[in-house]
């Protein structure tokens, strides 16, 4: 069951801690996607919720405003659009934060970098064109093209087919779009991967790859994920992770194969 509050907020324009991002944006607190190796868990101990990650989101219904506040003070700068949740998580479809929150950083001629796993950002098309060419992209979290896999790791999150498909209308509609294959998922990622970069060939500007590291105590809800989808490679999963010689060898591998293969198909590749 999942619990959405609304709340009010006091600051939304965050300085980044992240190399060439100089301010994140966060809409929600919390993510309905639910995804069984979220990272972002760790915001859990922070925000006071007694109910399991991906089971809850804060919408600061005031974010908006906030933020148009925030524009007039703060030199232009990049803003990465989000970085602890999912800005076109389900309930964006009935608030619009980060539609209007795309507005505002229009008007005030900030530059955006979108992240999302949703096919949802196609209805701010229209905001997305206002944003003066090489100044906005959008990125899509992959780590499959089985939709199979999607529902059992990334239950509440649109299916990787949907996410591929909105990857393609906006890059011809001119927008900067790419690819984060993150976190490649052991064996799984490795089936799809060349059916995916035959599928986003053509339609992302660059990739990005990133491995699935077990921390903050995603291990339980990865390890159930499995256990319904393939439980007969769990063993696998536990030789190849915790190990770290093995993890760090069978990852060296992987993102190799990953250069090579966009390598081949013409699709930048960044570390």
């Amino acid at each position: 069951m999942s619990v959405i509050h609304e709340i009010t907020c006091k600051s939304l324009l965050n300085k980044s801690g992240i190399p060439g991002i100089d301010y994140t944006v966060n809409p929600y607190t919390g993510c309905l996607h639910a995804c069984a190796y979220c990272y972002a868990r760790f915001m859990a101990r922070h925000t006071g919720h007694g109910m399991p990650w991906g089971s809850f989101c804060d919408v600061k219904v005031n974010a908006p405003e906030i933020l148009e506040k925030e524009l007039r003070k703060r030199p232009v700068g990049l803003v990465s659009l989000s970085t602890v949740t999912d800005p076109y998580q389900s309930p964006e479809s009935k608030y619009g934060l980060t539609r209007e929150i795309l507005i505002r950083l229009a008007s005030a001629g900030f530059p955006v970098s979108i992240l999302t796993k949703s096919d949802g950002v196609l209805r701010d098309l229209d905001v997305l064109k206002r944003f003066p060419a090489g100044s906005l992209d959008v990125g899509f979290s992959l780590n499959t093209a089985d939709d199979a896999v999607c529902r059992a790791f990334e239950p509440g999150a649109p299916a990787a087919s949907k996410r591929i498909r909105a990857l393609k209308i906006l890059h011809a509609e001119g927008i900067r779009t790419w690819v984060f294959f993150a976190p490649l998922l052991p064996v799984l990622s490795e089936r799809t991967l060349s059916a995916l970069l035959d599928e986003i060939s053509g339609s992302a500007d660059r990739v990005l790859a990133d491995a699935l590291n077990l921390k903050c105590g995603n291990w339980k809800g990865i390890s159930d994920a499995l256990m319904e989808h393939e439980p007969s490679i769990l063993q696998e999963w536990k030789e190849l992770l915790f190990s770290q010689s093995s993890r760090e060898d069978y990852y060296a591998r992987l993102f190799d194969h990953i250069r090579s293969s966009c390598l081949v198909r013409g699709i930048p590749v960044e570390s």
